[in-house]
C-alpha cells in the first residue's frame, strides 16, 4: 500500500510541479513529513523524485517551445552551489524547526504572489 500511495502522490506532485514550475518540493516535502519522514529525509527524498519529475516536465515543455535553456542553465549553475549549502544547513535544523521555517516561506510566498 505504501508504494501505491507514493505513486499516487507522485502523480499529484508531477501535475502540480509541471503546471506551476515550483519544482514539486513545496508539495512533496509536507506530504513526506506527514508520512513520518524526518525533515532531512523528506528533503533528500523529494529531490530524488523531483529529478525524475523535472526531466519529464522539461521534455513536455520543450515540445511546447516553453524552455529558455540559457536562463535555465544559468539558474542551474547558481543552484548547484546553493544546493550544497542548503543540504548542509538542513542537517542542523530539527524536523519541528524545519516545519516552521518551511511554513513561513510558503506563507510569505503566498502573500507576495497574492499582492502582485
Amino acid at each position: 500500500m505504501h508504494h501505491v500511495l507514493l505513486i499516487v502522490l507522485g502523480i499529484g506532485v508531477g501535475v502540480g510541479a509541471s503546471f506551476t514550475g515550483l519544482g514539486g518540493g513545496f508539495l512533496m516535502v509536507p506530504l513526506l513529513l506527514f508520512m513520518g519522514y524526518s525533515a532531512q529525509q523528506a528533503v533528500g527524498t523529494s529531490f530524488a523524485a523531483i529529478l525524475v519529475i523535472s526531466l519529464s516536465a522539461l521534455i513536455a515543455h520543450n515540445k511546447l517551445a516553453n524552455v529558455d535553456y540559457w536562463a535555465g542553465i544559468m539558474l542551474g549553475l547558481g543552484g548547484i552551489l546553493g544546493a550544497q549549502v542548503g543540504a548542509r544547513l538542513v542537517e542542523h535544523v530539527s524536523t519541528q524547526g524545519f516545519k516552521r521555517i518551511f511554513a513561513f516561506v510558503l506563507v510569505a510566498l503566498a502573500v507576495y504572489m497574492f499582492k502582485k
